[in-house]
């Protein structure tokens, strides 16, 4: 106890002693953080909040009763194109280099940050860009830092118009996931549906027009309908494979239907390549006339089903709103962002006196090696050391 009393009432006698040099510190830090806060140039921050699509479940479930067989399709793509966190997809398409350029183009950053690459320009507004996702309110907040407030509300706001234009042609939510799929599925059975038409109006042109009994026409119809069935069955498989293991429950299932839809075809004495021709004896031109209007009729039940799957999509992709919503534009920002002097000076302040009492310090250990003989010859004999490096 004795000691560590000698040693603060040592402290306290060496900052008394050399308050002058420690107060000629802390004005110098007083000085420094006043110059700081005139000479640095102002920068200034304007922010815009926007809120991404709601990723919730899809609104069409009550259309899909009406689908046939191809009901369960939009079941699996409503948990298969969800999306565990949309913030983190939205922050990422507004991080990318597509919109970082767009920025750069749009308000001339090269030359305003006086680089020669693009890429050293990108690094300097990813600089002066904050892109923040709310945990709490679900709102992504976008911050951009500028000498000009002006330009750097304008920036703000242009980088949610430019992320927007970025992503119009992107099928970020699950609906538009679900409506491009089946999109692209539905212009392929469009175009073979086109197709089988052509080629049975060739052949009724070519063969003249054949008039089939009730009941091969019932057939024909029949198997037609158990082909698309499988079709589309395929195409929910092919759907559900790209998001879903083998292990899944819903593909497992899918997969049993499929195979009990292909033997119910087999037992009619058709198959999924050939084409169905009812016993009895046609002659040639019914025969092709046969298989025309089953390519028709089969088409057209894809079409129809695939059809339908679109619209439900297209309904949920419209209850789901604009890709981004704009919650507050940015706006002139009334005060600059940086140097502050509320926290400039103090800090300043705060600096100079620690080099103050460090100051101090260092000159009371000085002052006591200097009166210690013993301390001055092992100082000489430092000196000396230090003075000759290349001797042991």
């Amino acid at each position: 106890m004795p000691t560590e009393e000698i040693s603060v009432l040592d402290a306290l006698i060496t900052v008394a002693r050399h308050r002058r040099t420690i107060l000629r510190f802390v004005l110098a830090g007083l000085l420094l953080g006043i110059l700081l806060s005139l000479l640095l140039p102002a920068r200034y921050t304007a922010t815009t909040s926007i809120l991404p699509p709601a990723q919730n479940v899809s609104a069409g479930s009550a259309l899909l009763s009406q689908l046939g067989s191809l009901g369960s399709v939009a079941s699996m793509a409503q948990g298969s194109f969800g999306l565990k966190n949309p913030n983190d997809l939205q922050v990422a398409m507004l991080q990318s280099r597509t919109v970082e350029d767009a920025v750069i183009d749009r308000f001339d950053l090269m030359k305003i940050y006086g680089k020669r690459r693009k890429s050293d320009t990108r690094k300097k507004l990813e600089h002066n860009v904050s892109i923040e996702s709310g945990a709490k309110d679900g709102l992504i907040r976008i911050s951009v830092t500028d000498r000009d407030p002006q330009r750097a509300t304008d920036m703000a706001n242009g980088y949610v118009e430019e992320f927007m234009k970025a992503s119009a042609h992107l099928a970020v939510t699950e609906a538009s996931q679900r409506r491009l799929f089946f999109e692209r599925q539905l212009a392929s059975a469009k175009d073979d549906l086109a197709n089988a038409e052509e080629d049975l109006k060739r052949t009724e042109q070519k063969t003249g027009l054949v008039e089939l009994d009730s009941q091969a026409r019932a057939m024909i119809a029949s198997v037609a309908q158990l082909r698309a069935q499988i079709a589309a069955k395929e195409v929910q498989i092919q759907g559900m494979q790209a998001f879903a293991t083998g292990e899944n429950s819903d593909l497992k299932v899918a997969q049993e239907e499929l195979a009990a839809l292909r033997a119910q075809l087999e037992k009619t004495g058709a198959s999924t390549d050939q084409p169905f021709i009812p016993n009895g004896s046609l002659q040639q031109a019914g025969l092709d006339y046969v298989r025309k209007l089953r390519d028709v009729k089969y088409y057209e039940t894809i079409f129809d089903l695939l059809a339908r799957q679109y619209e439900v999509a297209k309904v949920d992709e419209a209850r789901q709103g604009a890709i981004v919503q704009v919650v507050d534009k940015a706006v002139y920002p009334d005060r600059r962002s940086s140097p502050k002097p509320l926290y400039l000076i103090p800090g300043c302040i705060f600096l100079g006196a620690l080099a103050g009492l460090a100051s101090a310090f260092a000159s009371a250990a000085v002052t006591r090696l200097k009166a210690n003989p013993a301390e001055q010859a092992r100082l000489r004999t430092l000196k000396g050391l230090l003075s000759t490096p290349g001797k042991p």
